[in-house]
């Protein structure tokens, strides 16, 4: 499995070693916030268990090899040339610009190696942050499903984000 470098730092593919942290971000409420219900440990298990096995999915650290967050790319099985981004970082590490230094490794990854035409995002209306940060790589907001995602009993705006790959002229 692929192991990619940025200039702070190493995206990983995640091993059972990091159960701990795992549990840690996705028990995190803060992390949550935008993203689900807090899910019982068992759950949470469960979806750790699909992280160990995909390709793409990879452990956010720092130099020193402290785990900050996850990141990571699904293709998608109907159109094999695109994939969704998902990512989370624990809040200490929000706001240091370690998000988009992943993002724009994880999207030059889903380009240059798995030759993907397009990368698409999923986002909270009022996760703000998560759209700058998108914006900032070039991802173009391309739908507004209204009151389209019920997280804590309250419903959701759901942004929908593309960034093709654009060809290169020789």
């Amino acid at each position: 499995m692929a192991t990619l470098n940025t200039a702070r730092l190493l995206l990983s593919p995640f091993t059972e070693l990091d159960w701990p942290f795992f549990l840690s971000l996705r028990q995190n409420p803060e992390v949550m916030r935008f993203m689900g219900e807090v899910l019982d440990e068992e759950a949470i298990r469960g979806v750790f268990r699909h992280r160990c096995n995909e390709p793409g999915i990879f452990v956010i650290r720092d130099a020193s090899g402290t785990p900050l967050g996850d990141i990571g790319l699904r293709v998608s099985h109907k159109y094999p040339h695109e994939a969704d981004v998902g990512y989370a970082l624990l809040p200490q590490a929000q706001g240091k610009g370690y998000a988009s230094e992943a993002l724009n490794a994880i999207c030059d990854y889903g380009f240059g190696t798995l030759a993907l035409n397009a990368i698409n995002a999923w986002v909270l209306g009022d996760n703000h942050g998560s759209s700058r940060l998108l914006e900032k790589r070039g991802f173009i907001r391309t739908q507004v499903l209204e009151k389209a995602y019920q997280l804590h009993g309250r419903y959701y705006d759901d942004w929908v984000y593309r960034l093709e790959n654009a060809p290169t002229t020789k």
